[in-house]
C-alpha cells in the first residue's frame, strides 16, 4: 500500500492499523521530536508520525500543552531539555501573533511592532539553544484569512497582510543567520492549498485547531521532508525517460526535427517548461540521468534540437538501450555510487512506472500521468529534493559528478593505476574543523551512508559540543585537474588518555579509490601523536548500506581486536608510535583563507 496515494480521510481512519504495520519495518531510525504548539497539535502529530514511519523514522514525541510554546521554551526549558530532543518544532501560526498593528499604525510603529514580535521568538530560540543540542524548526506565518483593507492590506503599515509579510522577511533573515534554525514556510504551504481550505474558524473556536485536516496534513508532509533532509534522506537523482517525457513524440520514429519542444505550440511549450524545471534542479545540485528504451545514438539526437533546454552535458548518467529499465536504473546507481533510495524515476508510461517500482524497493516513482504540464507540480508536491541549506558544494554537485565521468574516461588510458592517480594532479586541504565548514561537515555526516563506518548522525550543536570537549575533528577537501570535488571526507575522534577512539569516518563516494583515506589517516595520526596518543581505535558498525567499508580499517593496516557476535560490529587498533605517512599521490596544500 502506497501511503502517498491514500486520501487523508483514509489515513486518519486507518491510522492505528497503519502505525502497527509500519512499526514492523526493520531499521527504523529513532528521532526524538519536541512539538511546542501555539494551537492544539494532536492531529498534526498523529499525521506526522505516520509519514515519518513511512519514511524510515521511528518518532518519539513530546508535546507542550496548548499554547504553552513560550513557557516551555523560555520559562521552564527543563521540561524540553529533560526529553533530550533531536528536533524541536515550534508550531505557531498567525493566531499566535500578539502585537498586531492598528489602522493608525505608522511606518515607524510598524518597524517597532515587528522588532518586538521577532524579539519574542529570538528569546525562544536562544533559550532552546542554550538548554538543548536540538535542531530547531520554526514556522513563519500564514497570510491572515481576512484583509480588512482589501488590496491595501498588503501596503498600509496598519494592514495585517503587510505585517505578516514584514514578520516573515525578518524570520527568513534570522534563519539565514542561525544554522540551528530551520524555517518552515507555511505561508507558501497555505498559499498552495488555498486560504479557503487552510483554516476553518469553527475548528479553532471548538478545538483550538489552527488549520483544517488538509492544512495539518500539508504541514506534516512538509515537516517530514525537512526531517528527511536533516538526516540526509532527501533524494539526490532524477532519472528521466525521453520520449513523451522530455519531449513530445518518438525520437526513433519522428526524428529530431519532428519532436515537439519549443514555443510553437502549447504542448511543445509544456515540454520546454518541464526541461527548464529539470535544469533548475540540476543547477541546485540534483543529478539528472536518462533511462530510455531507445537506440543510444538516436536518443542523443533529441538534445541536438535547437530548442532543447537540456544538453547531454547536463546528465550524470545516460542509459538508452533495449534492456529493462529497472536493470538500467540499477546500473546507473552503481555508476554514480548512490543508493536507489535516492532516486526519483519519471516516465509517462504507467506500465514502466509499475515495473520499476515493483522491482526496485526504495525508489520513488511519482504517478505523473501523461500530462507533461503537471509533471513539475507533482514532483514539487512530494518534496523529494528538500534541502535545509544550500552551499557552494551543493551548487557544484551535478558538475562534480559529470567531471567524474571524465576521470573514468581518463583512467582507461593508463595501464598503471598509480600513474593514473598522478595524472589527476590531486591536491587536498586536510585540516582540523573550521567554523566556515561546520554546516557542510554536519550535512555530509547526515547524508553519507555507504562510505560511513558508524553512520552516527550529529546536529550542528552536537558536533560543536563534541569539539568543545576536546575531540579531534578533521575535514578533507580534494581538487584535481578536472575540478574541485569540495569537502568530501570527515573524521571525528575522542582522545582518552593515550588512545584516540574514532567515532566517525566518512567519505563521499565521488572520490573512491583516490587514496584520500590514506591522506586523511596521515593527518589524523599526526594530530593524534601531538595529543599524546599512541593507539588509534576504529569502529565499524554494519548497516544495510555500508558493507563496502567493512574492511576499511584492515586495508589501512589496523589490527582487529573485537567483534560483537550479535551486531557484527568490529573494533580495530593501530599503533602509531612509529607511524610513517602513506599517501604518495595527493599533494597537501597550505590552509586556505576563509
Amino acid at each position: 500500500m502506497r501511503l502517498d496515494t491514500l486520501p487523508i480521510e483514509t489515513i486518519q481512519l486507518k491510522r492505528k492499523g497503519l502505525r502497527r504495520q509500519l512499526l514492523t519495518r526493520s531499521n527504523l531510525y529513532e528521532v526524538r521530536i519536541a512539538v511546542l504548539g501555539g494551537s492544539t497539535t494532536n492531529e498534526l502529530v498523529d499525521l506526522l508520525e505516520i509519514l515519518l514511519l513511512d519514511s524510515g523514522f521511528k518518532p518519539v514525541f513530546y508535546q507542550s500543552e496548548y499554547n504553552r510554546y513560550y513557557e516551555d521554551a523560555v520559562l521552564e526549558p527543563h521540561l524540553v531539555a529533560d526529553f533530550r530532543p533531536d528536533l524541536i518544532y515550534i508550531h505557531t501560526t498567525s493566531v499566535n501573533i500578539q502585537g498586531w498593528p492598528s489602522l493608525s499604525t505608522t511606518e515607524d510603529d510598524l518597524s517597532a511592532l515587528v522588532s518586538s514580535e521577532i524579539a519574542r521568538f529570538r528569546r525562544i530560540w536562544q533559550s532552546l539553544e542554550e538548554h538543548t543540542s536540538a535542531q530547531i524548526i520554526q514556522n513563519n506565518f500564514d497570510t491572515p484569512a481576512t484583509a480588512i483593507l482589501g488590496n491595501l492590506d498588503a501596503v498600509s503599515p496598519g494592514g495585517r497582510t503587510r505585517f505578516v509579510n514584514e514578520l516573515n522577511l525578518q524570520l527568513a533573515r534570522a534563519s539565514a543567520e542561525d544554522p540551528r534554525l530551520i524555517l518552515q514556510d507555511i505561508q507558501s504551504i497555505a498559499a498552495r492549498l488555498g486560504l479557503d481550505h487552510w483554516a476553518d474558524l469553527s475548528r479553532w473556536c471548538s478545538y483550538k485547531l489552527a488549520t483544517t485536516v488538509q492544512g495539518s496534513f500539508a504541514i506534516a508532509r512538509s515537516l517530514t521532508s525537512i526531517v528527511r533532509a536533516v538526516y540526509g534522506k532527501s533524494r539526490k537523482c532524477l532519472v528521466l525517460d525521453l520520449d513523451n517525457t522530455l519531449w513530445g513524440g518518438i525520437i526513433g520514429d519522428d526524428g529530431p526535427d519532428k519532436i515537439r519542444i519549443g514555443r510553437e505550440t502549447p504542448l511543445a511549450e509544456a515540454y520546454t517548461a518541464f526541461q527548464q524545471y529539470c535544469l533548475s534542479l540540476r543547477n541546485r545540485g540534483i543529478l539528472l540521468a536518462v533511462c530510455s528504451k531507445n537506440d543510444d545514438e538516436i536518443a542523443r539526437q533529441g538534445f541536438a534540437h535547437p530548442d532543447s533546454v537540456l544538453q547531454l552535458e547536463h546528465f550524470a548518467a545516460f542509459k538508452a538501450n533495449w534492456e529493462p529499465k529497472h536493470e538500467n536504473i540499477l546500473a546507473i546507481a552503481r555508476e554514480l555510487n548512490l543508493g536507489v533510495d535516492s532516486f526519483v524515476f519519471v516516465d509517462d508510461n504507467p506500465a514502466e512506472r509499475a515495473i520499476v517500482e515493483a522491482q526496485i524497493p526504495g525508489i520513488a516513482v511519482p504517478e505523473v500521468g501523461d500530462d507533461v504540464s503537471k509533471y513539475a507540480a507533482i514532483i514539487e508536491a512530494a518534496r523529494y529534493f528538500e534541502t535545509v541549506s544550500l552551499g557552494k558544494d551543493d551548487l557544484q554537485r551535478a558538475r562534480q559528478y559529470e567531471e567524474n565521468a571524465q576521470r573514468s574516461s581518463a583512467e582507461a588510458r593508463f595501464a598503471n593505476y598509480g600513474e593514473y592517480l598522478d595524472s589527476l594532479e590531486m591536491t587536498a586541504e586536510i585540516e582540523p574543523f573550521r567554523p566556515v565548514y561546520m554546516e557542510r561537515i554536519v550535512q555530509l555526516t547526515n547524508k553519507t551512508n555507504q562510505f560511513n563506518l558508524t553512520t552516527r548522525r550529529y546536529t550542528l550543536a552536537e558536533m560543536e559540543s563534541a569539539l568543545a570537549t576536546g575531540q579531534i575533528g578533521v575535514y578533507g577537501r580534494l581538487t584535481d585537474r578536472f575540478g574541485d570535488n569540495g569537502l568530501v571526507s570527515v573524521v571525528l575522534g575522542c582522545v582518552e588518555g593515550p588512545a584516540l577512539h574514532l567515532d566517525l569516518w566518512l567519505m563521499s563516494c565521488r572520490v573512491l579509490k583516490r587514496d584520500m583515506e590514506l591522506a586523511m589517516l596521515d593527518r589524523v595520526a599526526e594530530l593524534a601523536a601531538k595529543a599524546g596518543v599512541n593507539t588509534i581505535y576504529g569502529y565499524y558498525l554494519p548497516t544495510a548500506k555500508n558493507a563496502m567499508v567493512a574492511d576499511h580499517y584492515g586495508k589501512l593496516g589496523f589490527t582487529p581486536c573485537a567483534k560483537d557476535a550479535e551486531t557484527e560490529a568490529t573494533t580495530w587498533s593501530l599503533d602509531i608510535t612509529s607511524y610513517r605517512p602513506r599517501n604518495t599521490h595527493i599533494k597537501l596544500t597550505e590552509l586556505s583563507n576563509g
